[in-house]
């Protein structure tokens, strides 16, 4: 799919704000978000369903340009569009925002994202989120603007404080490849009212409490063929996930990464996250974790939200 068209669908998006005042929705917004919300729900099902790239491209352009019409309807930011399945809306503890993101398979190997955040403030604040993972030089160092967004398909979010203001963690995922896909967390700041992708704050210190490695977000890349479990685990109090290991791949795939049955993370202390090398030492049948996401298909959706079961007749 030509990048510059993308580039072009995006464009449409951005917008200066707009005034509203925050607030109970009246009637007559109510019916005109209730409608958005049905055209939106069709537009995210056939970006995920529909079987023709023209088709899912032309779906994506028009969930653009519908949820930044449904976004002007005065106190929108207090409407869930819970019916719009396709995509997935995270909102922090503090409420300060929400932020939409989608993703668009375009082939076997390319996956675009698409995101905004919509501020909550009495004018509407919307900052449009540009996928350009492809032109990220170190993924795991890079702080990026929303228009050099490392995209990805945010499925938690994290709120903690640092002494130089509150931050959010954002888990996402990211399709990649056919033979690898990708989890990260990344870090969300707020610099004179704009959105700030990265911060270093992901900490490995050595046994005398010396620097080794210091991360601006956490980048994971595994097997299509495995399951990876990534996620803030609230009884804990720590950012869980499986430890990887290098293992041959299929036929063509060469060396790839699997989790080995052990588990490590990052545990909040003053502000940064330390890294906690192993948090269990015993090999487990299967992780710990809050609740599986992305990764448990047949009972859960993409959003790690339940199915619900078929009745037996």
């Amino acid at each position: 799919m030509n990048k510059s068209i993308l580039v072009f669908c995006f464009a449409i998006f951005s917008f200066h704000a707009f005034a509203q005042k925050s607030g109970k929705i009246d009637d007559a917004s109510f019916a005109k978000l209730k409608e958005f919300e049905d055209t939106l729900g069709l537009c995210g099902f056939l970006v995920i369903n529909d079987s023709l790239p023209e088709e899912r491209f032309a779906s994506c352009k028009k969930l653009i340009t519908t949820l930044k019409q449904a976004l002007k309807v005065p106190n929108s930011f207090n409407y869930p569009f819970d019916q719009v399945k396709s995509v997935s809306i995270q909102y922090p503890a503090d409420s300060t925002f929400r932020i939409f993101t989608w993703q668009l398979y375009v082939d076997v190997d390319d996956y675009r994202y698409y995101g905004a955040i919509q501020m909550n403030t009495p004018d509407l604040q919307l900052f449009p989120l540009i996928d350009r993972s492809v032109d990220v030089q170190s993924e795991e160092q890079d702080v990026l603007k929303p228009e050099t967004w490392y995209g990805a398909l945010y499925y938690n979010t994290k709120q903690f404080d640092t002494p130089t203001g509150r931050k959010y963690l954002l888990f996402g995922y990211d399709g990649f490849s056919f033979d690898d896909k990708r989890k990260l967390v990344d870090v969300l700041s707020f610099q004179n009212g704009k959105p700030v992708f990265g911060a270093p704050v992901f900490v490995q210190l050595d046994s005398l409490g010396n620097e080794l490695a210091v991360r601006n977000r956490l980048l994971f890349e595994y097997s299509a063929e495995a399951s990876f479990k990534m996620n803030y685990d609230e009884s804990y109090g720590l950012i869980l996930f499986d430890h990887l290991i290098t293992r041959a791949g299929s036929y063509g795939q060469g060396p790839t990464m699997v989790p080995d049955g052990t588990y490590e993370g990052y545990q909040l202390k003053n502000g940064r996250w330390e890294w906690v090398e192993k948090y269990w030492t015993q090999v487990m049948d299967e992780a710990p974790r809050p609740e599986p996401v992305l990764d448990s298909r047949h009972e859960q959706d993409v959003f790690g939200k339940q199915k619900k079961k078929k009745k037996k007749s």
